[in-house]
């Protein structure tokens, strides 16, 4: 019997296939998304640093100070530099009216360490009571007042590493102490000075120490014995934090602040 022998069909040629009409969808929306994701990209912002005070600027704006208020008063009451430092530690995060609302009738009868703890702790605390944290600020009352008699003769020191290791006293409690009390040109930064060093651009700084050592540094000898006054009056009556009275300010040509309202 014969043997079929069929020929071989021919290889058809290999054609590339076509992508579904869902595929060149998604591949067009990847291409799309591609530049939008790479501008999406975040940029960082180059704040301008505000040009440094000239010294004649600086000068300038505390002799409109001085010339407004020659002899500026720090506005805790007190009878000597004890009493001062006492009312010092108490006003920590507290204001100077209502320090002087309590401490007005307890130096009436409590001006020297010895007399402090005559009156003891609890009574002390009674005083002081109105003034935030006033239990532990009434123990730091009595214990500074056992040390000033144990280490010191009853008298405050003189140095600032002293103060500072007396309880409840920092290092704004010291400077206050050392300029009031003894003329010290020291600079005291509370949250108004802070502010306004940092807000005018006169001596910026991330903290309390940065911004005092940049205003001591900048202001001028002849300025510093009321220097740290007229920036905390100036920060508390002009300067507000919120709503900062531009149109009366003294120095708002000379400051740096970009949102001023003259």
């Amino acid at each position: 019997m014969a043997k079929i022998i069929r020929a071989k069909a021919a290889k058809k040629p290999s054609v590339p296939s076509v992508p579904s009409k869902t595929a060149r969808k998604t591949a067009k929306k990847a291409t799309a998304r591609k530049p939008a994701e790479a501008s999406a990209k975040p940029v960082a912002k180059r704040t301008a640093k505000p040009k440094p005070w000239t010294s004649a600027e600086v000068h300038e704006a505390f002799s409109r100070f001085r010339n407004a208020n020659p002899e500026p008063k720090g506005e805790l009451e007190h009878l000597n530099p004890y009493t001062l430092l006492v009312a010092v530690v108490l006003s920590a995060q507290a204001t100077d009216a209502g320090v002087n609302r309590a401490t007005r009738p307890m130096f009436a009868v409590a001006d020297t360490p010895e007399k402090m703890l005559a009156l003891g702790e609890d009574t002390v605390r009674d005083y002081i009571k109105t003034i935030g944290l006033y239990r532990n600020k009434a123990k730091n009352v009595i214990a500074l007042s056992e040390k000033l008699i144990a280490e010191f003769g009853s008298e405050v020191p003189r140095t600032r590493a002293e103060i500072e290791s007396l309880p409840g006293a920092g290092r704004k409690t010291a400077n206050v102490v050392l300029n009031m009390a003894f003329g010290e040109h020291t600079m005291a930064v509370d949250t108004h000075v802070f502010r306004l060093g940092n807000r005018t651009g006169m001596a910026p700084g991330n903290n309390v120490l940065e911004v005092e050592l940049g205003l001591e540094k900048i202001i001028p000898s002849e300025f510093m014995l009321h220097a740290h006054h007229w920036l905390i009056l100036h920060g508390r009556y002009i300067c507000l934090a919120r709503k900062p009275r531009c149109d009366v300010c003294l120095i708002n040509d000379l400051c740096r602040w970009p949102e001023k309202t003259v």
